[in-house]
């Protein structure tokens, strides 16, 4: 993988990364080694001028200028590339480890509950090492939203807030600790076709969710409503829980929560919203995430009626 200027790469001394924490459910992570380049995004600042009432409206529909000194400095858990996590997704982590504890206790007691939520994936080099590189990707900002403790570990439910850059290492031992930056989209001017879109967002989420609730799930199919809670969640007002830089705009917040799992998707299904939430991450466009968000509910809403004519004529 070749890292842009845009990507400045951290050298890093090898540190063992025994496993990876995983979702609730999923398989037993593989073990790997740390000696990684940390990838960097670019923090331009855009300023637009406008008046009136278009103003008022880039006021909710756009992102607001980044100073350089707006950072945090947070655990980092790191997860392999299918684990990606978008802004306004939830997720269940089941964390055991003594120092995935440690985190949490860290994130909890000195972070208001924060920490972020990173792919670690593999760099192809030339020349040999003593361990495999590794590059930091698909930084999410997550928040903690409940905690169940059991016998061994915890189950921990997090949620997306925004994508961040992970721009410096703070510390290794005995987890991954860094300053991080949030992305936000790019600006722009089409206001008015960012509010159409995203009314038609809302309303192929409402049509998939009124045809979701009515579909029999076994106790082990995802959960039906996922993207409805991601929408509710993205049309909150206020966030008190973490710093407003960190905070995408509105239309930023909404074009990220079509790209859930619908109950029953096979496994091929995933593979295809896996790839979008790879490209919604690193997509800077809003305009263009809102049109697949559009897209993949309305897909879903389809895959989800033809599953309730099945049942029909199953009872």
């Amino acid at each position: 993988m070749r890292l842009t200027m845009n990507q400045r790469a951290l050298t890093l001394a090898s540190s063992p990364l025994h496993s990876f924490p995983h979702a609730a459910g999923s398989g037993s992570a593989k073990a790997r080694s740390f000696h990684s380049p940390f990838r960097r995004r670019s923090t331009e600042t855009v300023s637009i001028g406008y008046s009136g009432d278009v103003l008022k409206r880039l006021a909710i529909y756009s992102s607001s200028s980044l100073e350089l000194s707006t950072s945090l400095e947070l655990p980092l858990l790191p997860f392999e590339s299918e684990e990606v996590l978008v802004p306004s997704e939830s997720k269940m982590l089941h964390l055991y480890e003594a120092r995935y504890l440690a985190l949490l206790e860290e994130s909890l007691l000195e972070r208001k509950g924060l920490f972020v939520h990173f792919v670690m994936e593999p760099v192809l080099t030339d020349r040999s090492s003593s361990g495999t590189p590794f590059v930091a990707i698909y930084g999410c900002l997550v928040l903690i939203e409940n905690i169940d403790r059991l016998d061994i570990g915890a189950l921990v439910s997090i949620r997306g807030i925004c994508r961040v850059s992970i721009v410096d290492l703070m510390q290794l031992e005995p987890y991954l600790r860094g300053i991080v930056m949030p992305i936000q989209d790019n600006a722009y001017n089409v206001v008015d076709e960012i509010e159409s879109k995203v009314a038609m967002l809302r309303a192929s989420l409402d049509d998939l969710h009124s045809l979701q609730i009515k579909l029999k799930a076994t106790r082990h199919e995802l959960l039906q409503t996922r993207a409805r809670n991601a929408l509710v969640w993205a049309e909150k007002e206020v966030y008190d829980d973490c710093d407003k830089a960190f905070i995408p705009n509105l239309a930023e917040r909404l074009s990220f929560a079509a790209l859930q799992p619908v109950s029953g998707c096979s496994k091929s299904e995933l593979f295809a919203l896996q790839k979008e939430k790879l490209r919604a991450m690193d997509s800077r466009d809003t305009l263009d995430r809102l049109n697949v968000g559009i897209k993949v509910a309305k897909q879903n809403t389809a895959l989800t009626a033809a599953k309730l004519a099945i049942q029909s004529l199953e009872i």
